[in-house]
This record gives structure tokens, sequence and C-alpha cells, in this order.
């Protein structure tokens, strides 16, 4: 079989009539592609598309598909990123990635962070629960590369004005997604960017607090929590960080070795608070007598609050609870009822309601004078709140 030179490229009529065997070239600046026309055993023609090229010093032919599942046009195209991929260096031979969808993506994403996420999986739960609650319903079973600025703004455009700080997050997380499909090679360009910013409509300038009790009505809300009885540990945590007007994640972690029960002082680590500092918690009576609850269902567990498995209550655990009681908030809400509380009912300094919620001094010239946490005055604080939560 002879090869066919032509100065002429192969024309769409040509390449579904001809009959000759042989070999014909698709002229220059066809990137080496040739129409291969073969006799079949059973009569006719068969026609396939074959590319030669040099990698490195050798020459290689590369099988482009037969015709007419590959039409002359898809050809050349592939016959130019054939070409355009030896020029930078690859090899076209080498099996394509599939492209993953939008979920896989991020969950390749969740991976790579969380080995910096130091808050026991709490930022892990929020970035995938947001992203299955608002992203994925739209973008999930997308491929990334096929994902457009539209696409995202309509995944958006549900929560951007009834819930603007959860938007500007999942907006934020989507992005940096697709920022990993970008440098992975998927696409050139990131569509959660400048772009759809100019297209969402504008947000109004309030903060999208989580929800809390008046403090009147927390003393019902913790009755509640201490007749449930389907997780005993978790009610106990609950009430324990209400009382000791602590993070979540604090209680939650929380260990025996934590605590010093001749001084009434729980010492929280530095590695688990927010600051980064360790933080001393007063511990009120009744506080203390939730702890010699929680001792019955220690079973060896260094756990203040143990799982079932003897291991810390997962994340989304409190928030179950306070959803399946109906309480009307979130445990982190707790804190927002204490503080209120603080301003309207006590007379305590602004410095010792704060302390007392770990906050961090932004006035720096302040905070370096300051060399007391205020210890005392914060146990009498804390015992007047359980106090109180005690006779409401």
């Amino acid at each position: 079989m002879r090869h066919q030179k032509r100065s002429i490229r192969l024309s769409a009529s040509f390449v579904r009539t001809v009959t000759r065997p042989g070999r014909y070239g698709d002229g220059r600046g066809g990137f080496g592609l040739s129409l291969l026309v073969k006799p079949n055993s059973v009569g006719g023609f068969s026609r396939s598309w074959s590319q030669r090229v040099r990698i490195g010093d050798k020459p290689v032919s590369i099988g482009l598909g037969s015709y007419p599942l590959v039409t002359l046009a898809e050809a050349r195209e592939q016959a130019f990123l054939n070409r355009r991929k030896i020029a930078k260096g690859g090899d076209p031979r080498e099996k394509r990635r599939s492209v993953p969808t939008f979920a896989e993506s991020a969950e390749q994403v969740i991976r790579i962070h969380a080995k910096a996420w130091k808050n026991d999986g709490k930022s892990e739960h929020q970035w995938r629960s947001s992203l299955e609650t608002y992203a994925f319903p739209k973008l999930g079973n997308m491929p990334v590369n096929r994902i457009r600025p539209k696409d995202v703004m309509n995944a958006l455009l549900l929560i951007w004005t009834a819930k603007p700080v959860t938007a500007k997050r999942v907006r934020q997380r989507i992005g940096a997604v697709m920022n990993w499909a970008v440098a992975q090679g998927y696409r050139t360009d990131n569509p959660a960017g400048e772009t759809l910013g100019a297209a969402l409509p504008k947000q109004e300038n309030g903060q999208e607090h989580l929800r809390a009790l008046p403090f009147a009505q927390v003393a019902n809300a913790l009755r509640k929590v201490r007749a449930s009885d389907d997780n005993p540990t978790a009610a106990l945590c609950l009430e324990f960080l209400t009382v000791c007007a602590v993070r979540s994640g604090e209680a939650r972690l929380a260990r025996w070795d934590e605590i010093d029960a001749d001084s009434a002082t729980w010492t929280i680590p530095a590695s688990r608070m927010k600051a980064k500092r360790a933080h001393r918690v007063p511990l009120s009576t009744r506080a203390l007598e939730v702890l010699e609850v929680a001792q019955e269902y220690r079973k060896g567990s260094d756990c203040l609050f143990p799982s079932r498995g003897g291991k810390p209550l997962s994340p989304p655990v409190l928030s179950r609870l306070c959803k399946r009681l109906n309480l009307g908030c979130v445990p982190h809400g707790m804190r927002s009822s204490f503080r209120d509380w603080c301003a309207e009912c006590t007379d305590a300094p602004r410095e010792v309601c704060e302390l007392a919620l770990a906050h961090v001094n932004s006035d720096r010239v302040e905070a370096a004078y300051r060399r007391t946490d205020l210890f005392e005055r914060r146990r009498e604080l804390m015992e007047e709140w359980a106090q109180y939560l005690e006779n409401s």
C-alpha cells in the first residue's frame, strides 16, 4: 500500500467517496494527519485516521479513530491538539484523565485543607454541610470544566440576599474548588471570581446572627434538655457549655485531666481556644453537679462527655439536639444569651463579661497592660449566672 502524496488538503466529499486503497495525507498544515483506506474482507472499504508525529527523537503514529464516527473536522482538531501537547513537552498517547465532578473535586479540596484545620473537624463539617446544602443541588454532578459563572450564580441566588453571610462563605468555598480545578489543569478560569461578583445583586450590610434565646427563656430550655433521654451525654454537654458560657468545641472536646475539682477550675488548652491562648473557666456549683452526673457515663473514657463509642461528641450532635427539642437556638447562641443577661441583670464591668467569654481585647495597648484574667470576679459572675438559671 503506497502513500498518496497530495499537495492539497482533504475534503469532506473526498473522504466520503474515496475507494482506492492507500494513505491520503491532509497536505501542508495538516499536522501529520492522514486518512488510511483499506478494503474490507466482506466488501467495501474502511477509512481510519492516523497522525504521524515525532515525540522526542522517534517518529510515532497515533490512531485517531475511524470514519464516519470521527469526521474530518474532528480529526483535524485532535491532530492540532496532539501537536500542541507535544510542543509543550507532553505525550498525546498518555491516557486522558477523566474530569471529576464538582462534588468529587470538593472532596479533594476538603481533604487537602483538613490537614490544616485544628478544630476537631468543625471546619470540615461546615464546608461539607454548606456545599451539600447550597452548591451540590445545582453543581454537584457537573464536571468542573463545564461549570460556568451562570451556573454558580443560579446556585447562589437562592440565598444571596436572604442569607448573605452564608452565601459569601459558599461562594468562597466554590471558588476554592474551582481554583483547585485550575491548578489541576481541568480549566483555565474561576467561574466564582470577579465576573460573577459584578453580576450578583447588592447585599444588605447586615450581619447574619446565630439563633439565640432571650436570656429569660434559657432556664426553660435547659429543663427540656434535662428531660431528654435519647443522648444523655449530649444533654449534659449542652447544659455544661451553657452554664460555663463556652463554645461548642471547647465543651465537646473537654477532658477529665483539664478539670481541677479541688479549685473548681477547668483549664482549656490553647490548642482548642479560638484565640490560641489557654483559658481558665471557674466552675460554678451547677457546673460541678453536671460533671458529677457525667462521671456515671465515663466508662473509661478520658472525655467529659463521650459518645457511645467513648470518643468526643461529633460537631453536629449538639445542634441536632437543639433542633430535635425545638429549643429555638443553636448551641453557640447560649453565649449570646449569657452576654445579654450580663448587660441587663448584673453590674459586672464589661471587661469581666468579655473575659468570661474568652474574647480577645481589640485594644492592643489596653491588652498589653492587663496582667490578670480577673478570675475571681469571673467566678462570682458565673455562679450568679448558674443561680439565675436554677431559680428562673
